[in-house]
């Protein structure tokens, strides 16, 4: 097969534009949807009386109208296709030189030219566009099948200035489109990443279970004092472990669910809730003093297994930071409207500059010794949120509180 025929070959049209499968399909698209295109089209025709515009796509061998206003019936639509040899463009990209006639029978250097004569063209125009870093993108052409003045000074001043700002906007819409990629595939990177991780979690669960197993167990058997003293460091572990696979599946459904969500009852267990919380806690630390002081004096509605959980994460986070020796109180009541429970423990304040970002995931402490992930706070202000609740922090006198508020009477659920 010749050139000319393989080029024939791969001459495409405007029905392979709307089949989505041109092959400059992108260029095309980006040209046919801008406003500012079209409007600089149906100017040219006005200031200069021609009845064709068009902005083509021109390479070494390839010739394809991407965006077209058409009176006189060419029948050229975006993503039709003529033989590049069948073009002034291909001299235009050759030499980035405009070609502008007023009356092919008339003008001296392109006088009844055989192209300009095949298509029945009298008057044209073709500029070259550039991008902004001067690597040519194709034509901005305007004909007519009668004469028209296009080489008149301000004629041709008007062609080059829109010439311009096409390739300019070529750049813009370039690089727009290179962000919004950018931006979907860290979002499904994002997506996949959480998806891994509520996995990760969910897996855990059965190897830390089949642990708590085994320590119930031995707890049973006669222990030697070495094994004594081992086996509360191993639950504690254990205990942290779960709190852990907590906060990484509630994190992870959240993400991937589009929040947390709670179950209510109008009369929780909140009180045998929290009590439960810091025995387990407790048994996990039996160094530590975690002192208990709730006073609950009328039902709450709320969901007292995300609360107990918003509270592990408050005391788990007390106890890494407290200071180590001392005793941290957890107290609740029912104060007017509002259940409030509050974390205390002693130790040194928080930075101002700490405290704008505990509650974000991801955020750990600077004298953290490195446990955990950052989620712990995130996820109790998370949970508080969801009641329509909040968290507040206050440090004075050598004392960090959190105190977690909920509403009593605002609905949930």
């Amino acid at each position: 097969m010749s050139d000319d025929n393989q080029r024939r070959a791969t001459i495409q049209d405007h029905a392979a534009f709307l089949a989505g499968r041109h092959d400059f399909q992108t260029d095309i698209e980006m040209l046919a949807a801008s406003d500012l295109v079209g409007t600089i089209l149906e100017t040219v025709m006005l200031a200069t009386d021609m009845r064709f515009a068009a902005v083509a796509r021109v390479t070494a061998d390839r010739w394809v109208a991407c965006r077209t206003v058409d009176e006189v019936n060419f029948g050229l639509a975006e993503g039709d296709e003529i033989e590049i040899g069948s073009t002034f463009c291909q001299s235009v990209r050759e030499t980035s030189t405009k070609v502008l006639f007023n009356d092919v029978a008339t003008d001296d250097i392109y006088g009844n030219h055989p192209i300009a004569t095949k298509f029945g063209i009298v008057s044209y125009a073709s500029i070259p566009i550039h991008r902004s870093d001067g690597s040519f993108f194709g034509t901005l052409c305007a004909i007519d099948t009668e004469p028209r003045d296009v080489k008149a000074p301000r004629a041709v001043a008007m062609l080059e200035m829109f010439a311009e700002v096409i390739g300019r906007g070529l750049e813009t819409e370039e690089r727009l489109e290179a962000q919004e990629r950018l931006v979907a595939q860290e979002r499904e990177l994002t997506r996949i990443q959480e998806e891994f991780v509520a996995v990760l979690g969910h897996d855990l669960r059965n190897p830390v279970a089949a642990l708590d197993a085994g320590l119930r167990q031995l707890d049973r058997e006669p222990l030697t004092d070495k094994a004594r003293r081992v086996l509360p460091l191993m639950r504690a572990s254990l205990q942290r472990m779960n709190d852990l696979i907590d906060n990484i599946m509630l994190h992870a459904t959240a993400r991937l669910g589009g929040g947390i969500r709670i179950l209510a009852s109008p009369d929780a267990p909140l009180a045998e809730s929290l009590t439960q919380v810091v025995e387990e806690l407790r048994a996990a630390a039996p160094e530590r003093e975690i002192a208990l002081d709730l006073a609950f004096d009328r039902p709450v509605a709320c969901d007292a297994p995300r609360i107990a959980q918003a509270v592990s994460n408050l005391l788990s986070n007390a106890l890494r930071h407290g200071t180590p020796g001392t005793p941290i109180t957890l107290s609740g009541a029912i104060r007017g409207s509002e259940v409030t429970i509050t974390i205390a423990n002693h130790g040194p304040p928080i930075p101002g500059a700490l405290r704008q970002k505990l509650f974000e995931p991801y955020q750990r402490g600077t004298q953290t010794r490195g446990e955990g992930l950052g989620l712990g706070l995130y996820i109790a202000a998370s949970i508080a949120a969801a009641h329509g609740g909040r968290i507040e922090l206050g440090c004075e006198d050598g004392i960090t509180r959190f105190t977690l508020s909920l509403p009593m009477l605002s609905p949930l659920g």
